[in-house]
Parts: structure tokens; sequence; C-alpha cells
């Protein structure tokens, strides 16, 4: 047991030293100068959503790698790594380059990989499919935010 929760731990810090990321540049007066959509949420918003988001990626990369072995598990975990690496190098994209259009095109590139891998899930382990589901939501949202600060702010 304590090996399990180890391992979840280990995928846990991996999403926050992903998201400690945002850190690295200053968001939140790069953010406010930007035109915002009119369906732009609050930024308070942010830090809870993600941090539930991230607990739930965590626990899908846990769950596909304790699975049982099989012919999708290596293309789940291909998957899960190529969302992470989308996901991580969004913010950079934005806040740090900020290029809304990069940006753009990664967050849309992640959109696919999520729903290819809820596809998978959906046959494979229900219970990830239905903690992605949230995650794919919120990716979707912030999918239209991307493309409205960009025609906003292009």
């Amino acid at each position: 047991m304590a090996r399990k929760i180890f391992i979840w731990i280990i995928f846990y810090l991996a999403t926050i030293v992903a998201a400690s990321s945002a850190a690295l540049w200053e968001i939140q007066s790069y953010y406010f100068a930007l035109e915002q959509p009119f369906f732009a949420p609050p930024a308070w918003l942010f830090g809870p959503v993600w941090t539930i988001l991230y607990i739930f990626i965590a626990t899908i990369a846990y769950r596909i790698v304790m699975a049982p072995q099989s012919h999708l598990k290596p293309v789940l975990i291909a998957l899960w790594t190529l969302q992470f690496a989308l996901n991580t190098i969004w913010t950079p994209s934005f806040f740090g380059a900020q290029n809304l259009g990069i940006a753009l095109i990664y967050i849309s590139a992640l959109d696919i990989v999520l729903l290819g891998t809820m596809y998978l899930l959906w046959s494979r382990d229900r219970i990830s499919f239905w903690l992605a589901a949230p995650y794919m939501a919120w990716i979707g949202f912030a999918t239209a935010l991307n493309a409205g600060f960009f025609i906003l702010n292009g």
C-alpha cells in the first residue's frame, strides 16, 4: 500500500512541478493587460480549478501505470505523457513568450490528445474516463478563452 501511495505522490508532484512554471512570469499583470473576452472567468477561479484538475490528472496517470498489462497500456502511457507535456508547455507559451497564437496551437493539440485518451479510457478504465471529463471540459473552455484572447489581442 505504501508503494502505491508513493507512486501516486510522484505523479502529483510532477503536476506541481509543471504548474510551478507559472511562477516564472508576471502572470497577473500580463493577463489583466490583455483585452478580456466577455466570458473570461475571475482570476481567483484558476487556482482552485487547477488544483482539483491536477489531482485528477495524477490519479489518471497512477491508474494507467498500475493497470494490468494490455496492448493499450503503452499507448495510454504515451498519450498521458503527451497531454501532460502539452499542458505544461502552454503556460510558458502564453505567459512567458506571450505568444497567443502558439499557445492556441498547443492547447488545440491538447484537446485532440485528451479526446483520444478519453476514447481509449472509455473501454479500459471508466473511472479514469470520468476523472478526465472535467479536465476536458476545462481545457475546452480554456481553448475558447485562448482563442478569444488571440482574436482580441493577436
